[in-house]
């Protein structure tokens, strides 16, 4: 892509306004929290303390907004906490360079390495580097210092007490993740209908997992529906695909393959229903119609073979996800379940005991191929750059130039430019409308705190339609916020929009200067997801050569590794698409084509886990020598594909064609599926494969790279050696 285009590309996806649920209620709760400590401040202190204190409410308030599992009392009480710490060191830092500038420095790059915990962790960091730049007033003593800190912390406690006294929708969002997977599997059973070898994307599910990690405390209060439709949802998206696959489950045409689509459809709609009840609440509500179609007759039933089991198997499972959303056929009833005490749930530590979990975290990220450290180096340089250049200019408020390069940085290109744009744009709007609300208004202290109430009521309404819109709120929030503390608009409107565009400019810069690219390393993040592909296959055969526990147990470790595998893979194939970068390694076309081998190759090995045998279950003893090979082979062609050679399946096919000439094979169906794996696998092979035409190219081109490499490298110690 070139960079016009992808310019092109990060303006439109700035100004996009995202479809998504708006949630009012919680940004009216929200907005109140600022209101409260606005209100008093102004009243009994100063619009100083004031603006102090609505930093503080505003900033935690708008981290509660954030995608996270933890309760949002906890993640303002965090904020709160970490702002108050960052201005009271800046405060104490502030007024010589010497000191404040090593200091945000170390911030700034600290507050990049927290993406290595996560998204959540980032931005709330970013925000406490923003708290550090802004300077409302300077106190005269550390006492000072520690009254402004102390402001700032109360904002983030009144937004916690408010979510304490007020919840609104508790556990809402980890219904909706619950809600999202299973309606995810209903709409993979409707495409399976015209489909049969339709796609999944298991993102749904990894969400809904990460959902159902809880604290102690949390799993004493958890509704008891949230426990169990997680897994049958994991059970039955295998039983469909196997159902619907033409080779394993149902024929291709004729009264088997259109019983296999009343059964896909009825199974959407109880799963879509169980879904509308964990999201709202509320008993299942099913139609008779599909509840009929899911009875399976002894003596009528056209299915056969391993199809009928199949549609035995997803009928049960169903009856299941019924029971536990509270129906099971009846309405208003509710399903016992276990007790906290002895149900298993997936642990996330406490905040205390996540200090190891980020320290490890951060240590896995500190080098310097990581994008993660990377983003840190970029955002602690741009943000004392950017502190140094304002300072220079004859502008007040300087902080603005490195606050909004903070704020719109992310650890990848495209987002990094699109906020940046998006932040430009927003501030614009902003700025023209809190100005033309100015002077229609003139100066009044008190107008100005209830017009800050309100635009950060829309700001945080705005939060989720696209980062330009609740900017332009957020803009208009400050402009405010300054004129309440005395500020004309015509020192504060010209001062940020000038300052907001050297902000952003600087952070697209700096990813010009020191990138993070995703295009060199998609052969590596490919052949991450071809071994953890082939350790989940070898892992689902050995069930059916010995089918334990502990084999059913490697087999979800090894799913669970190749879902994670595959989400790297998908975020890097996406950025690199946006990438102004030419190909390394894999062309687009390679990459498009081995990313849909891939897909068919682990959707081969879940065809093959929906029949994954019984402990009392006969054995399959070619399935384990067919694992061996497969786990051999996948691995080495991993490190094949990092180091651009050819692929070879010469184990594998060797193992399947012995097994194909074993005698008295009572396994055929596995067999089959163990076929498709190793078509999948050469489809793969051709994706990636160059002939010996551009393998020789290739070779040339490289060893022209390293000529030039020495050439340079010598000229440059000659050059050096004659300068000493």
């Amino acid at each position: 892509m070139t960079w016009l285009r992808a310019f092109g590309e990060v303006v439109r996806s700035g100004l996009t306004i995202e479809e998504t649920r708006l949630e009012p209620l919680l940004a009216l709760r929200t907005a109140a929290g600022v209101a409260i400590v606005i209100g008093p401040a102004l009243w009994l202190v100063s619009p100083a303390y004031a603006a102090s204190a609505a930093l503080g409410a505003y900033s935690a308030g708008g981290a509660t907004f954030q995608r996270t599992w933890r309760p949002r009392k906890v993640i303002a009480l965090g904020a709160g906490a970490g702002l108050a710490l960052s201005t009271f060191v800046g405060y104490l830092a502030a007024g010589r360079l010497v000191t404040f500038l090593p200091l945000l420095a170390v911030w700034a790059f600290a507050a990049g390495m927290a993406w290595a915990v996560g998204s959540t962790a980032g931005i709330v960091a970013a925000t406490t580097v923003g708290s550090m730049l802004v300077t409302v007033t300077l106190p005269t003593s550390v006492g000072r210092a520690l009254e402004h800190a102390g402001v700032i912390a109360l904002g983030g406690v009144t937004q916690a007490v408010l979510i304490l006294l007020f919840p609104i929708r508790r556990w809402g969002a980890h219904r909706d993740a619950l809600a999202d997977a299973l309606a995810a599997v209903a709409d993979y059973a409707r495409r399976l209908r015209h489909d049969p070898t339709a796609p999944f994307d298991p993102e749904p599910l990894m969400t809904a997992r990460d959902a159902a990690a809880v604290t102690p405390s949390q799993a004493r209060t958890r509704p008891p529906v949230l426990h169990g439709p997680r897994g049958l949802a994991e059970r039955i998206r295998p039983v469909v695909a196997a159902l619907a696959d033409p080779d394993v489950g149902a024929p291709a045409e004729g009264p088997g393959r259109d019983r296999a689509r009343e059964l896909l459809d009825a199974a959407a709609d109880v799963l879509d229903a169980v879904a509308r009840s964990i999201r709202r609440g509320t008993p299942t509500e099913v139609r008779p119609g599909s509840l009929d179609v899911l009875r399976v007759d002894e003596e009528h039933e056209v299915l056969e073979g391993p199809a009928r089991q199949a549609a035995e198997q997803l009928v049960e499972l169903l009856g299941e996800a019924l029971e536990v959303a509270g129906s099971g056929g009846a309405r208003g009833r509710t399903p016992t379940l276990p007790g906290p005490a002895g149900a298993e749930f997936l642990v996330r530590p406490t905040m205390f005991r996540l200090v190891p979990v980020v320290v490890r975290a951060v240590r896995r990220e500190l080098r310097r191929d990581s994008p993660v450290f990377r983003h840190a180096v970029r955002l602690a340089a741009v943000a004392t750059l950017g502190y140094l250049i304002a300072a220079r200019l004859p502008l007040g408020h300087g902080y603005w130039a490195p606050i909004a390069s903070v704020m719109v940085m992310r650890p990848d290109f495209h987002r990094t430019y699109a906020r940046a744009v998006a932040r430009l744009a927003g501030t614009l709007a902003g700025v023209a409308l809190a100005t033309v609300m100015v002077q229609a208004l003139g100066p009044d202290a008190h107008v100005f705190g209830a017009l800050a109430v309100v635009s950060a009521g829309l700001s945080y309404t705005l939060n989720r339609t696209g980062y330009a819109y609740s900017q332009c709120f957020t803009a208009a929030y400050v402009v405010f916020l300054l004129g309440m503390g005395g500020q004309a608009w015509e020192q504060t409107v010209p001062e940020r929009v000038v300052l907001t565009l050297l902000g952003g400019a600087l952070a697209m810069l700096a990813y010009v200067v020191f990138p993070a690219w995703e295009t060199p390393r998609l052969p590596s993040r490919l052949a991450d997801w071809l071994a953890a592909n082939g350790r989940y296959a070898a892992a689902v055969l050995r069930n059916y050569a010995e089918p334990t526990r502990e084999h059913h147990a490697d087999m979800r470790r090894a799913l669970l590794a190749s879902r994670e595998a595959r989400a790297a893979w998908q975020e890097a194939y996406d950025r690199a698409r946006q990438e102004p970068v030419r190909p390394r390694g894999l062309t687009s076309r390679e990459a498009q084509e081995a990313q849909e081998a891939l897909k068919g190759f682990g959707r081969a090995a879940m065809l093959m886990e929906s029949h994954v045998p019984r402990a009392d279950s006969r054995v399959v003893p070619e399935a384990e020598r067919f694992a061996d090979a497969l786990e051999t082979d996948t691995a080495q062609a991993a490190a094949d594909v990092r180091e651009h050679r050819n692929p070879d399946w010469g184990r594998v096919e060797e193992a399947l064609h012995a097994w194909e000439g074993a005698a008295g094979d009572r396994s055929p169906v596995v067999r089959r599926e163990a076929e498709l794996q190793k078509q999948a696998l050469e489809d793969l092979a051709t994706a990636v494969s160059r002939t010996p035409l551009e393998r020789d190219v290739g070779s040339a081109r490289e060893e022209q790279r390293v000529r030039a490499a020495a050439a340079a490298e010598g000229d440059g110690s000659g050059a050096a050696h004659r300068s000493g």
